[in-house]
This record gives C-alpha cells, sequence and structure tokens, in this order.
C-alpha cells in the first residue's frame, strides 16, 4: 500500500492514496449481533455503491419514484465517502506501507505530519461516532412510517463508516511499520501551488502520471491553495 503526502499549501498537507478497493456484496445469512449486522449491510452498500460508481454516468430514464431517487443520490453519497476514507479504511489490515513524501521536506518532519494527520483523524472519527450512534437511536422512530427508513441507514453508514476509520486511524499510527521514500515529483507540485489552477493542469497532469496516479491531478487541483 503506498501512501502519499502531498502538499497543498504553505505547510500544508494531505494524505493521499489511491489504493483500490475489491468491494464484493457479502453472502448468506446477515451474522447474529446488531453491530455485526450494521457491518454486514455496509459492506453490502458499499459493494452497490461501488458498482454504480464503476458503472459510470446512469443513461435511459432517470430512476422514477421518490424512493427510487432517494435511493440514487444516497448511492452517490456513499460512492464519495468511499473515496474520502478509503486510505483510513486500507489501513486496518496493514502492517507495512510505503510512505512517499516530498524530497525537500525530510524523513522526520514527514513522519510527524503522518502521526498528527492520523492522530486528528482519530479523535475526528471518534466524535463523529457518538453523534451518529445517538443520530441511529433517535431514528428509530421513524420505524413507524411506511417504507424504508432512509434516515436510519445514512446513520448506520456512517457509525459503521467513523468505526472504521478509527480503526485505520489506530493501526496506522501504532502498528503499521512506515517504509519511507522521498519524491521529486511531490516536491514539484509545492512550487506550483501559487499557479491559477487554470494554468498549473499541464504541470500537475505531468507529476500524476510520473507518480502513476489516476486521480491525483483532481485531487490536488480541489484542495491545493496558496
Amino acid at each position: 500500500m503506498d501512501v502519499f503526502l502531498v502538499p497543498v499549501g504553505e505547510d500544508r498537507y494531505e494524505l493521499y492514496c489511491e489504493e483500490p478497493d475489491e468491494l464484493v456484496p457479502t453472502e448468506g445469512e446477515p451474522p447474529r449481533g446488531v453491530f455485526r449486522r450494521l457491518v454486514h449491510r455496509f459492506k453490502d452498500m458499499l459493494a452497490e455503491a461501488e458498482r454504480e460508481r464503476r458503472r459510470g454516468p446512469a443513461t435511459g430514464e432517470p430512476a422514477s419514484g421518490v424512493t427510487a431517487r432517494l435511493k440514487a443520490r444516497m448511492l452517490r453519497w456513499i460512492a464519495e465517502a468511499i473515496a474520502e476514507q478509503r486510505l483510513l479504511w486500507q489501513l486496518r489490515g496493514r502492517d507495512e506501507a510505503r510512505f512517499i513524501y516530498p524530497d525537500d521536506l525530510g524523513g522526520e518532519p514527514a513522519m510527524a505530519i503522518l502521526r498528527r494527520s492520523l492522530r486528528r483523524d482519530f479523535e475526528r472519527h471518534r466524535f463523529w461516532l457518538v453523534v451518529d450512534t445517538l443520530g441511529l437511536i433517535a431514528s428509530g422512530a421513524l420505524m413507524l412510517l411506511p417504507g424504508p427508513n432512509l434516515v436510519a441507514y445514512y446513520f448506520a453508514f456512517r457509525l459503521v463508516g467513523h468505526y472504521l476509520s478509527m480503526r485505520g486511524a489506530r493501526q496506522g499510527v501504532s502498528k503499521v511499520q512506515w517504509l519511507l521514500e522521498a519524491s521529486a515529483p511531490l516536491s514539484a507540485l509545492r512550487a506550483i501551488i501559487s499557479v491559477a489552477p487554470e494554468a498549473r493542469a499541464a504541470r500537475v497532469d505531468a507529476v500524476a502520471a510520473s507518480l502513476r496516479l489516476e486521480h491525483l491531478a483532481s485531487f490536488f487541483q480541489r484542495t491545493a491553495s496558496p
């Protein structure tokens, strides 16, 4: 697994990863236990959302009915959440990972940024885990209404996602052995942060191509600012 430390501003960095998820729907009967059933359903929702994302924009007639449109919108939101939290979810099962940082930064400062970022992620996801647990409990009142309880699905997805992100952040801080590698192309990104997005596009594309990262250019253009 490769994790990149991308400069996105003056003394600002973002962790970035393109490790693919092999999301397959679960099979068999749901396991016993409330939280295990939530994780079971969570994996099914991820698999469905990832299939929709890989299929691309829908063609033909739009989804009919309020429930179908809400489900389609929820799947798009889930696909975005997969992209945002993929790094932390991937770290859960890792004992070793490669950490690639700008070569003008140095290994020790880069590792300090990595650990600080993961600790901050752990605290943030722990906070939202509590909030979404309360939201899931409160959404139980909507079970009296006809139709699927989309509010409960929303909070259940967020709850499991924040829990898995917490585990990944903790794994990255305490157990993953990081193999350091300096990168000149990442340093080159720092030099073009102050350039207007439309003017720097070709240079960003060249860096992304040299690192063999398909989506780095759009990530950098979206997050980088002086």
